[in-house]
């Protein structure tokens, strides 16, 4: 059974410091996650107008349990190549990699917050897999543009609750909760509850369920606009989950960590990058090495849009990317494949 825990500013993986005596190019990589955001595995849409738009390409029709089938397949390479954890979205994220308007209904949840059957399958399915793997999942229980299928504030604390009590009762010792995708960004949500303001009422519930005397380590991730943190998250979270997408020097991520840690009321925790859309894995200095020089974990996110700014959105081509729908979760492409031999490159 594998397990996640934290000793300080270190993830702690089977009760070793993760990557312990580790580097990559000469970087330490002591008590750091490896991971990448292959959030839609469980995607599926229930919206008859949309969910035409992520049909394969062979068969001409989108297949939900296809899609979870094909990720547990990729998985193992994974395992193998080095990743350390990746993030998976109960909600999911953008089929279209990067989108304004999301019509979209990815329904994991009722509207009365109940988690659906359907996605509790496939979800533990890969959930299962990760834990004999020995691979860390990260779960993102709400996505802006589909927070608002949930009726009311009421429903939003029952998912929370839902989903870490499923977790916590299924004996799972690997799961890191992440509340919820981006909670700085203003247009995001629906419900204040899951804004910056007030996530750390959410933070708090899900750790206050516990089972057999056990809870999970909770967090929630921040953009790269200010600010990057609030006060009240740095002192609930058990860990930092931020984001470097927007950040087009990789000194930056080197800045954020900084902050973090001169923020008021910082106490030593991990710092994480679990999502930034920034590449460039054969040049000496990139996104990646920035951060895990800094000390921070790093996450690997490939929308299989273009990423420009403002990034437009795309139809998923069965090839690109780790998000845009439907998606190839081998590693098929340069940009795929280039994330994979960095992580080849540890020692």
């Amino acid at each position: 059974m594998t397990s996640i825990d934290i000793r300080g500013t270190d993830f702690v993986v089977d009760g070793r410091t993760a990557n312990q005596g580790r580097t990559l190019d000469g970087i330490p990589l002591d008590g750091l996650l490896l991971n990448s955001r292959m959030i839609n595995g469980v995607f599926d849409d229930a919206n008859p107008d949309t969910v035409h738009q992520w049909a394969y390409p062979d068969t001409g029709v989108w297949d939900a349990e296809r899609n979870t089938r094909e990720f547990l397949a990729a998985m193992p390479q994974w395992k193998a190549d080095g990743l350390d954890a990746f993030t998976l979205g109960v909600q999911g994220g953008s089929p279209q990699g990067y989108s304004v308007e999301q019509p979209w209904d990815n329904a994991a949840f009722t509207p009365e917050g109940e988690l659906s059957a359907a996605y509790r399958g496939r979800l533990g399915r890969i959930i299962e897999e990760a834990d004999r793997l020995g691979l860390v999942v990260i779960l993102d229980i709400f996505y802006h543009g589909q927070d608002h299928r949930l009726r009311d504030e009421p429903a939003i604390r029952r998912a929370v609750t839902e989903v870490c009590t499923w977790v916590l009762r299924s004996g799972w010792r690997h799961v890191l909760i992440e509340i919820a995708n981006e909670v700085n960004w203003h247009r995001h949500y629906t419900h204040s509850l899951i804004k910056a303001e007030r996530v750390h009422e959410l933070i708090a519930l899900a750790k206050s369920i516990t089972h057999e005397g056990r809870r999970l380590l909770v967090s929630t991730s921040f953009l790269a606009h200010p600010p990057i943190i609030t006060e009240r998250v740095l002192a609930e979270a058990d860990f930092v989950l931020l984001h470097g997408n927007g950040t087009p020097a990789p000194d930056r991520l080197r800045e954020m960590a900084e902050e973090v840690r001169a923020a008021p009321g910082y106490t030593p925790k991990p710092i994480m990058f679990n999502e930034d859309d920034h590449f460039d894995f054969d040049q000496p200095h990139n996104h990646m090495k920035a951060a895990l020089a800094a000390g921070a974990s790093w996450g690997y996110f490939d929308p299989g849009s273009v990423t420009t700014d403002p990034p437009r959105p795309t139809i998923g081509d069965y090839h690109h990317g780790y998000q845009a729908v439907p998606v190839d979760w081998a590693a098929g492409t340069e940009t795929k494949r280039g994330f994979f031999a960095a992580l080849r490159r540890v020692r």
